[in-house]
């Protein structure tokens, strides 16, 4: 992040999660509740919110250029066809978090996220089909849930295909992440 974008930014009202972190600014600001119907982008937060469970965010936020990299710039089609000679190498790698079924996890889901794609067009499609009107969510309540009714029906039925770390806690971050829910508070410059 540079300082010019921190010394332009710094006056502005955001939501308190992201803190004086300026990573944490910097995501706050550019990406987190943008909606995003790019499956790419959708396939790099299921990567990344599946390895930050039990984890903070921030963790994982700091080690995402190393995540771009371990996993081919998450090109869904290459993770997915990583053996075990891959996960091997992703243990060794300390750019990461080295949790075996975490690594794991990532190639199944990617294989899993490939079927969706062909069943419903894109993983986009997928996920909207379980949003009121096939919108995003505005809240404009200024609580920040943990769930949501519809993470809720989005994680049972991904369980139920299969996908690992992808609990309603977690699709729900993934929703916030994406912009297929807005829970920036109602004081936020970004509302």
């Amino acid at each position: 992040m540079t300082q010019d974008f921190r010394l332009q930014t710094e006056d502005l009202r955001r939501c308190s999660w992201c803190g004086t972190d300026p990573l944490y600014m910097e995501y706050h600001d550019k990406e987190w509740g943008k909606t995003t119907h790019d499956d790419k982008v959708l396939f790099e937060f299921l990567i990344l919110e599946a390895a930050q469970a039990g984890l903070s965010w921030i963790t994982i936020l700091r080690r995402r250029e190393n995540y771009k990299k371990a996993f081919a710039d998450f090109d869904v089609h290459k993770v997915a066809a990583f053996n075990n000679e891959d996960v091997e190498r992703l243990m060794q790698d300390a750019g990461i978090i080295r949790n075996r079924l975490k690594i794991i996890a990532a190639i199944k889901n990617a294989q899993l996220f490939l079927e969706i794609q062909k069943e419903f067009g894109s993983f986009d499609k997928y996920m909207y089909s379980f949003m009121p009107d096939g919108k995003p969510i505005n809240n404009i309540s200024g609580k920040t849930p943990a769930t949501s009714p519809e993470s809720d029906a989005i994680s049972k039925d991904m369980k139920k295909r299969g996908f690992k770390f992808f609990g309603s806690t977690i699709c729900y971050a993934h929703m916030q992440a994406t912009g297929m829910v807005n829970d920036h508070v109602p004081e936020c410059f970004f509302k």
